[in-house]
């Protein structure tokens, strides 16, 4: 890194609630937050935001006449977004950048237009800015009042730590010093969920957990779907409001084989992680937060990437997408939310079924890992602030 960049501030909103304190608390039980809804017919577990949550994007929508329109990807940005901003005392800065994304999209703004359509024959004016995907970004930007460069972008589900890539590029390379990333994602809709079980990966929901991400001795796919959005604000060095230090990042993808594939290994995986490491040694990595979907394919080469970068000096693995589900774009930065927890808070948060028990330890450096469809794979390196490093 040319210059130290710093996270100062992340906030989400999912399935394990809002705020660094009620999500916490969340990380902290071994209970999962999935629940069963019936999609196309069917019962489904999902991880959605629960009631007290939705009633706040509720009121986020009607209190604004031009929101009412808005996707829900827009409307958990939006509310996720102004709060990081709170936290990190950016309220009356207008030049800050801001790169949001997502996998989807406004999917469930875009079936409902496209079923009117169907039924009509037409549709409405605002059908088309409002399912674009730059409309996130732009939203956001409208919202805060801010002047800086605003992004949106889609690479599947690493599209929240590819924000995070973007917003270090425009930081190192002297042209803002503050960037607002993050991911949303709103997927809980019929013709989403029809989709993952087309590619035979969804969770049948057999088990006290029904997504066994991690679990590395399933014999079944077990991916579960979640909702919310998460973002981070980014600054140039290290001061008294950096809750981590970015230290590492790395990137790299995958030859298409088939769209949904990775390689055994995951060599995407694998070139990631070692760019992120840099010069430093594997042993000084203390946790690694995986993306570990919940499937047999995906969790596996992950695991057999990360023996063959790590060898004996293997981290402790956790993932939080069997409490979640999973959050496709927005995934990345709940996992970096987990991964500044655990630094904070000096606790490892393990996964329930693979018979670990919270533990607290010196935990200095956490490696977090995103991979979307067709290999494309971000690892962020992230270590403990220091009072002697900050500028």
């Amino acid at each position: 890194m040319i210059n130290p960049i710093s996270i100062v501030s992340i906030f989400s909103l999912s399935a394990l609630g809002n705020g660094e304190e009620e999500v916490w608390k969340s990380y902290l039980s071994h209970h999962h937050k999935l629940k069963e809804s019936i999609f196309n017919g069917e019962s489904t577990y999902v991880g959605p935001l629960s009631e007290e949550n939705k009633s706040k994007i509720d009121e986020l929508r009607v209190a604004n006449p031009e929101y009412r329109k808005l996707d829900d990807t827009v409307l958990f940005a939006l509310y996720a977004a102004r709060n990081a901003v709170v936290s990190a005392g950016w309220e009356n800065e207008k030049g800050i950048g801001v790169n949001i994304g997502s996998s989807r999209g406004a999917t469930g703004l875009f079936e409902n237009y496209h079923q009117d359509f169907i039924s009509e024959g037409r549709t409405v004016p605002m059908a088309s800015p409002s399912t674009t995907l730059g409309n996130i970004s732009s939203w956001v930007a409208h919202d805060l009042q801010t002047t800086g460069p605003e992004i949106s972008h889609s690479i599947t589900c690493s599209t929240a730590l590819h924000a995070l890539l973007n917003g270090i590029a425009w930081i190192q390379s002297g042209m803002t010093e503050k960037f607002l990333v993050g991911g949303s994602e709103a997927p809980l809709t019929s013709f989403t969920i029809a989709q993952m079980k087309a590619l035979k990966i969804y969770s049948q929901g057999t088990s006290a957990y029904p997504s066994r991400a991690l679990d590395m001795s399933k014999v079944k796919n077990s991916m579960v779907l979640g909702e919310g959005a998460a973002m981070a604000c980014l600054a140039k060095n290290i001061s008294e409001r950096s809750l981590a230090v970015i230290e590492g990042v790395g990137y790299a993808t995958e030859l298409l084989e088939h769209s949904v594939s990775i390689s055994t290994e995951a060599s995407c995986f694998q070139r990631s992680m070692k760019m992120a490491l840099g010069s430093l040694t594997p042993s000084s990595v203390d946790v690694i937060v995986m993306h570990a979907p919940g499937t047999l394919q995906g969790d596996l080469s992950e695991y057999k990437a990360i023996e063959r970068v790590f060898g004996s000096h293997l981290p402790l693995l956790t993932s939080n997408k069997w409490k979640t589900g999973h959050t496709l774009g927005a995934s990345g930065l709940l996992s970096l939310e987990m991964a500044i927890l655990m630094l904070q808070q000096q606790i490892f948060i393990p996964v329930p079924y693979n018979n670990r028990k919270a533990e607290s330890k010196d935990i200095q450096r956490i490696m977090v890992n995103a991979v979307g469809f067709g290999g494309n794979a971000v690892s962020i390196l992230i270590k403990h602030p220091k009072k002697q490093d900050i500028t």
